[in-house]
């Protein structure tokens, strides 16, 4: 044997899966086909938010959360229906306690801080016992991804130096040995060096091959959303057409490789058919790597259109019901949707995803941070409406409408009807009363004290005030992200087999494992709960693996 223990892929659920058994004493080979500026995945570029119940950030923001209206809120989000949902239902279970118990102080121990307001992130479908967080629960790192992943990456170095773990990049495993019904090793073949930097796509070109033997394998290897054949063919009815044209949120060694490579090792795959895309999708002006796309964070102001120019009915509004709008979007004729909305909107309300676009947090400029309130436009949403070619800019209306049929000529929508939509929903915000309901949602959300203080609920005002102008237009793609499914494992990380017993040897963790169970999230996530998945779940795997080792 070479080591107690193999961890294919060197993302946040590896590194955490690899820094347990080391911390236990346990000797590890870790394995990823990227290069070592690469080490941390695709986490690094997370905007990083955690999911926290009954924090003390959330107190001091006066938002009074339980373990029992979190599970309520999991549940209903999850929508849990399928035989093959109990081993994720119990991981749901045991995240939300974890997330209501130890989490935060064990994140801290790892010198892991939060910005002091709590983000409202995924506000449902309008039912109390359906999809959506009835508080706000997002939790933003200092530091984003970027900080969330960096402790692991120094403690799994510390643990390289002692001899304790031993790194290998440009490995990729091709194969899972195994002998007597157990997985015993791998094999594969040595990539070519490559000395692009974090994020782009490296050569595939083969120089070498590889076995090693070891009496645990903890696959940590990612989802699919990299790779859109894969997503194609896992696309479920229930969303409608898989769409022609996607971007893509992920860099692209986020292959899925390593799912049909444990699956004919014994594993069990469940829950392909669920996945969570974004709908929010602009295409990078600067891009890392191909189809490079940020995801819009928007406030829940902005008029939100389909390809037909028709108005997104209750309860669809902007940071309300991802997949819901997915589905009805799907339905609709075009792979794009539209966001109408005006200059003084788009510099308060829309933040950017990932960590490259949010400099003030992930390199801890704290006064940068706090001008964010009074700053008309950040610097990265400023680059956007500069360069980004999804973006519409004009003085009135009938000019935007024209520049946004200019953008999708094959689609163009009517200037009367979209102009009767906005006149109607700008007549509803001249008193606090109305029958809009997402004018009353803006209510809603102005009632919380963190949304007011930071601006992301502005003051509702007509879109087509001039003093609030120019008016913008953004073409918005689908944005392709997370499996939701993946291995079935028990809560020991152990992947279960075909007859339903664990594969002796053979552990995983993360988006491969469907961040625990191969569906800890059901249909739906309350966000903030993928990079936390990973932790969680890597740390499952860590854990069992190193008391099982002999």
């Amino acid at each position: 044997m070479d080591a107690d223990a193999l961890v294919v892929g060197a993302g946040l659920a590896g590194l955490v899966a690899a820094n347990e058994l080391a911390d236990a004493g346990r000797s590890v080979v870790l394995l990823d086909q990227e290069s070592e500026a690469n080490l941390g995945g695709q986490a690094w570029w997370s905007f990083g938010g955690l999911f926290l119940v009954d924090s003390p950030e959330q107190r001091r923001m006066g938002i009074k959360d339980s373990l029992e209206l979190a599970w309520q809120d999991w549940e209903g989000t999850a929508g849990w229906d399928r035989d093959t949902d109990h081993w994720g239902r119990q991981w749901g279970r045991a995240y939300v306690e974890w997330a209501a118990g130890e989490k935060r102080e064990w994140l801290r121990q790892f010198g892991i801080r939060f910005f002091p307001v709590v983000g409202w992130a995924e506000r449902g479908d309008g039912r109390a016992g359906g999809h959506g967080n009835s508080v706000p629960r997002f939790h933003i790192p200092w530091g984003t991804g970027t900080g969330v992943v960096s402790p692991f990456i120094e403690r799994v170095r510390e643990h390289i130096a002692s001899g304790r773990v031993s790194y290998r990049p440009r490995h990729r495993v091709d194969e899972l040995v195994t002998s007597g019904g157990a997985v015993t090793g791998v094999r594969g073949s040595v990539l070519a060096p490559d000395d692009g930097e974090r994020g782009v796509a490296s050569n595939r070109d083969v120089v070498g091959d590889f076995e090693l033997g070891a009496e645990r394998v903890i696959v940590t290897s990612g989802g699919i959303g990299g790779n859109h054949d894969l997503v194609r063919a896992n696309w479920p009815d229930r969303l409608g057409k898989a769409p022609d044209h996607m971007i893509t949120g992920v860099p692209a060694y986020v292959d899925g490789r390593m799912i049909a490579i444990t699956e004919a090792a014994g594993g069990t795959v469940v829950n392909r058919d669920r996945m969570w895309h974004y709908v929010e999708g602009i295409n990078n002006w600067n891009p890392v790597w191909p189809s490079h796309a940020i995801r819009i964070l928007p406030g829940p102001s902005s008029l939100w259109f389909d390809g037909n120019g028709d108005r997104l009915p209750p309860p669809l509004f902007p940071g309300f019901d991802t997949l819901g709008t997915l589905a009805h979007l799907r339905q609709t004729g075009h792979d794009h949707s539209w966001f109408i909305t005006n200059h003084a909107l788009v510099g308060k309300e829309f933040a950017l995803s990932g960590s490259e676009q949010n400099l003030d947090l992930t390199e801890r400029l704290y006064r940068d941070v706090l001008k964010r309130p009074i700053t008309p436009v950040p610097p990265a949403v400023q680059a956007f409406l500069d360069h980004g070619v999804d973006f519409v800019q004009a003085p009135t209306l009938r000019e935007l409408v024209d520049g946004m049929n200019a953008l999708t000529p094959d689609a163009p929508v009517d200037f009367a009807h979209i102009e009767r939509q906005v006149l109607e929903r700008d007549r509803q915000v001249a008193n606090p009363f109305t029958k809009d309901a997402q004018v009353a949602a803006i209510h809603v959300a102005r009632s919380y004290r963190g949304d007011r203080l930071t601006k992301r609920a502005f003051p509702p005002h007509p879109i087509l005030d001039p003093k609030r102008g120019p008016l913008v237009a953004v073409r918005l793609n689908i944005l392709t992200r997370k499996s939701l499914g993946g291995l079935q494992t028990d809560l020991d990380s152990r992947v279960i087999g075909t007859d339903g017993a664990p594969v002796p040897g053979l552990y995983a963790a993360g988006e491969v494992a469907g961040f625990g169970g191969g569906g800890v999230h059901g249909y739906r996530s309350l966000e903030g709960t993928f990079v936390g998945g990973c932790l969680f779940s890597g740390r499952a795997a860590g854990r069992a693996a190193a008391r099982e080792a002999s």
